[in-house]
């Protein structure tokens, strides 16, 4: 299983995830949470998957982090612990 890349991003998926930390408002407290989950370089599913924080939804593909959902969106995916 892949690990969640935190380097070399595509430009691109780099930009997009910026702008939906911007667009949807997600607080330091849940980028603070999320640099606590990578720090513990957790693998993933190669398709599809998503991780539950307290205040939002991360969402990814293999070793990508895709997106950022706000609580009430639903992800798609397997749910990673």
């Amino acid at each position: 299983m892949p690990k969640v890349r935190r380097r070399n991003l595509p430009p691109a998926l780099f930009q997009h995830l910026l702008e939906r930390i911007q667009s949807r408002k997600v607080p330091a407290t849940q980028l603070e949470l999320l640099a606590t989950w990578l720090d513990t370089e957790p693998e993933v599913p190669e398709g599809e998957w998503y991780k539950h924080l307290s205040g939002m939804t991360v969402c990814g593909e293999g070793e990508l982090i895709k997106t950022f959902l706000l609580p009430g969106q639903a992800p798609k995916g397997k749910r990673v612990p």
